[in-house]
C-alpha cells in the first residue's frame, strides 16, 4: 500500500525538550517498559519488552503555532503521548502511515493557518478478513487514514491535520499539507 501522506513524529529538538521538561513543565522520567506496545511518537512504532520510554506531555499545536507565529487560543491542548527515554533515530524512511491497526478508532482532525480547528473525523479502521491476516488489517487501516486526509486536505483552508487515538485523545502523529 502506498500514501499520499508522510506521518510526522515528534521533531527531534522537541523530544530533546521534552526528556528535560515536559510540556506541563514536569521532569521526564523514563522506565523499562514491561509488556511493551506503547504507540512512540518518537519512531512512530509500538515499544517493545524492555525498552526504555517515558511518559510526557507533549503540546502539538502549540508547538507547530509558535513555529508558524500565531496563536492557536483555546485550541491548544497538552496530553500524554509515549517516547523512548533516550535518542532513538525517528523513523525509518518511508515506513508509511503508522498505528493503523484494523478496528482501532482514529480521530483526524483538521487545523487552519491560524491553528484554528476547521473539522473533524472519527474513523474506525476496517478490519481485514480473517483469511487476509494482521499485515492486510494494517494496510486496510492505512488505506482508510488516507481517505480521510485526502478528504481533509480537499479543503484548501487546511494546513495540519492530527491523528488522534480517539479512545484516550491522545496524539499519535501529525500530517502537513503536502508541498507543490
Amino acid at each position: 500500500m502506498t500514501t499520499t501522506y508522510t506521518a510526522l513524529p515528534v521533531p527531534p529538538a522537541t523530544l530533546t525538550a521534552l526528556r528535560a521538561r515536559d510540556d506541563a513543565g514536569r521532569p521526564c522520567t523514563p522506565y523499562e517498559d514491561p509488556e511493551g506496545g506503547a504507540p512512540l511518537r518518537c519512531c512512530l512504532r509500538r515499544s517493545r519488552p524492555g525498552e526504555l520510554i517515558a511518559l510526557v506531555s507533549y503540546a502539538p499545536l502549540r508547538r507547530w503555532a509558535a513555529g508558524a507565529g500565531v496563536d492557536p487560543g483555546a485550541y491548544d491542548e497538552q496530553g500524554p503521548v509515549f517516547v523512548h527515554g533516550a535518542e532513538c533515530g525517528g523513523p525509518p524512511a518511508g515506513s508509511g502511515l503508522p498505528f493503523t491497526n484494523a478496528g482501532a478508532l482514529r480521530t483526524v482532525r483538521r487545523y487552519d493557518a491560524g491553528g484554528r480547528i476547521l473539522g473533524g473525523r472519527v474513523l474506525t479502521l476496517p478490519e481485514a478478513g480473517a483469511e487476509a491476516g494482521a499485515e492486510a488489517g494494517a494496510d486496510a487501516g492505512a488505506e482508510a487514514v488516507d481517505q480521510a486526509l485526502s478528504e481533509a486536505f480537499a479543503d484548501p483552508r487546511t494546513a495540519l491535520v492530527h491523528v488522534r487515538a480517539a479512545e484516550y485523545g491522545c496524539f499519535l502523529f501529525e500530517v502537513r499539507r503536502p508541498g507543490p
